[in-house]
């Protein structure tokens, strides 16, 4: 059984916190509390954000409600992002490449929201030929249908 550490959209996530953190670094010192911070909060709650949908995924609304936040948090990331150029501490080519980055999470993190059940997501297997790389079934509920993984909601002994 995985993680949510084995979910594409968290790698992706987590990889562009560490890039957000290395970048601010250069931030000038009076921004510290300010813009530094809240790019970097930002940028660690969609982690975070998506650490809790996942293990909230039993329950829809719940699951559903958490991944928005996260997908708020990449929006909010975005937004300091583009003040961080408009100030001329980050250059475009920073800009660009990151917010292209966080736009496709945002995409992933919708996806994921639209249909909590099925994955559209293709899995790295030779009769798919997809890009995606060392990608692990993140429970035992998902089942590889047509180069697609399907959620079976698991069976409870008890009504809820």
């Amino acid at each position: 059984m995985g993680t949510f550490k084995d979910l594409i959209v968290y790698k992706k996530a987590f990889s562009l916190a560490l890039q957000v953190r290395e970048v601010t670094r250069k931030f000038p010192r009076e921004e510290l509390y300010t813009l530094t911070d809240q790019v970097q909060r930002s940028s660690r709650s969609v982690c975070a954000n998506l650490a809790e949908s996942y293990r909230k995924r039993r329950y829809v609304s719940h699951f559903i409600s958490k991944l928005t936040d996260s997908d708020a948090e990449c929006s909010e990331t975005i937004v300091h992002l583009d003040f961080a150029l408009a100030f001329g501490y980050i250059t475009a080519e920073q800009h660009g490449p990151m917010v292209d980055e966080y736009d496709q999470v945002g995409k992933l993190l919708n996806d994921m929201m639209n249909d909590p059940y099925v994955r559209r997501a293709r899995l790295a297997t030779p009769e798919c030929n997809c890009k995606l790389k060392n990608w692990k079934l993140p429970t035992e509920n998902w089942k590889l249908k047509n180069c697609q993984l399907a959620f079976s909601p698991p069976v409870h002994s008890r009504p809820l």
